[in-house]
């Protein structure tokens, strides 16, 4: 290669001319407005994290991300989303999360106003998926859906429970191995997915007793209190607790708070398992007192920017399938260092997100994989030594 090429190859890269099939945002792209409603609160971390990793890649993408919080209020949601329906100056897209079943009035009304959705980490479930059908039928605009296989991730959990419990001996008098399950709600589709394969994982280990299948609402106190009645329990019963599951960090760090409480040590007389890859679970599991934190899932944020920045620029993701399923990873101490810091600085501007958009001719082919992740990351920027200059 001349040294002039390469010279037009980096300059190209640098100013973004490349088309979408060479990664980068090609300099006369469209920029787009982007509207997300998050289902969240402010201050909490997994949603936070899923709109910063959604405003890092809009930086990368040429799209400016408007994130709009509910504070964990579904009225609230629905106001908030139907407000952006109502606006004079229409976003280009608009990204929802269907939790609890909430945002179906604000995608219909969003279908009427001619405004393109897409559903992130929830989808249609139940007799709203029968009713409305699959993306791009009865709703043209609604261009599909972005989650995990978050059934996996709850049998992985599961799974590592129970092979550390069996590695450990650690069954009560009837030998069995006795695990209590705290989940988030029955009703949000990603929380009965993680349940349903903490279910699967049980079902298929007949040394292994549920006791109790509790759920906190997502939140670490009620998680510490669900988990300290059932370890009240398990004395009372003679039962000696081996692990405890728990849909998201926030409730593993509440039943380790009742583990601790109890007199109980947490990796070396129970396993406490999380889902979220929250820096807290991350220094819980340095500490050796959680076995892992399943998750990733949070930067379905960023992934939903590199999809609607193909689908603008005339590669659809649906040619592939409406429906993108990402799967998630468990972090343990094995591989602990890969993220860490990535995570405790949240320096999302780190990810080359213009990496992972579709190569020419396969679009709706993505890897958004943990190990594609890793090797996105640039190192973090050096200090400027002036002396030398």
């Amino acid at each position: 290669m001349t040294i002039i090429l390469r010279m037009w190859l980096a300059m190209s890269i640098a100013c973004g001319v490349l088309a979408p099939g060479g990664y980068a945002v090609a300099a006369d792209a469209t920029p787009l407005n982007i509207v997300f409603v998050s289902p969240g609160k402010i201050g909490e971390i997994y949603w936070d994290m899923v709109a910063q990793t959604m405003q890092a890649a809009g930086r990368k993408l040429n799209a400016k991300v408007e994130v709009l919080t509910s504070e964990r209020n579904y009225r609230t949601m629905q106001e908030l989303g139907l407000g952006v329906v109502a606006r004079a100056d229409k976003p280009d897209f608009l990204i929802l999360s269907n939790e609890e079943s909430a945002a179906v009035p604000i995608l219909e009304a969003a279908e009427a106003a001619g405004i393109k959705t897409l559903l992130l980490s929830n989808s249609l479930i139940g007799e709203d998926a029968k009713r409305l059908g699959p993306p791009r039928q009865i709703l043209k605009n609604w261009l599909g859906d972005i989650t995990t296989d978050l059934t996996t991730a709850g049998a992985r959990m599961a799974n590592a429970l129970i092979g550390a419990a069996r590695n450990e001996k650690w069954q009560s008098p009837d030998g069995k191995i006795h695990l209590l399950a705290i989940g988030g709600d029955e009703i949000t589709p990603a929380s009965i997915a993680r349940n349903a394969g903490l279910q699967l994982a049980v079902a298929a280990a007949p040394d292994v007793v549920l006791d109790r299948m509790l759920f906190a609402n997502w939140t670490q106190s009620e998680a510490e209190q669900a988990a300290a009645n059932y370890l009240g329990w398990a004395q009372r019963k003679g039962i000696r607790p081996a692990g405890i599951w728990a849909g998201n960090d926030p409730m593993a760090l509440g039943a380790l708070k009742a583990v601790a409480a109890a007199g109980i040590t947490p990796g070396e007389q129970i396993q406490v398992v999380g889902l979220n890859w929250s820096e807290d679970a991350l220094r819980a599991i340095k500490a050796g007192r959680l076995l892992l934190t399943d998750g990733g899932h949070f930067l379905l944020g960023g992934w939903s920017i590199v999809l609607l920045r193909d689908f603008a620029d005339g590669c659809d993701f649906a040619a592939n399938s409406p429906h993108v399923e990402v799967k998630t990873s468990a972090i343990t101490r094995d591989n602990l260092t890969s993220v860490a810091t990535l995570i405790a600085t949240r320096a999302f501007d780190r990810i080359d997100f213009a990496q992972f958009r579709a190569k020419a001719g396969r679009c709706g082919q993505y890897d958004f994989s943990v190990e594609a992740l890793i090797s996105s990351i640039s190192p973090p920027a050096a200090p400027v030594n002036d002396a030398g200059r």
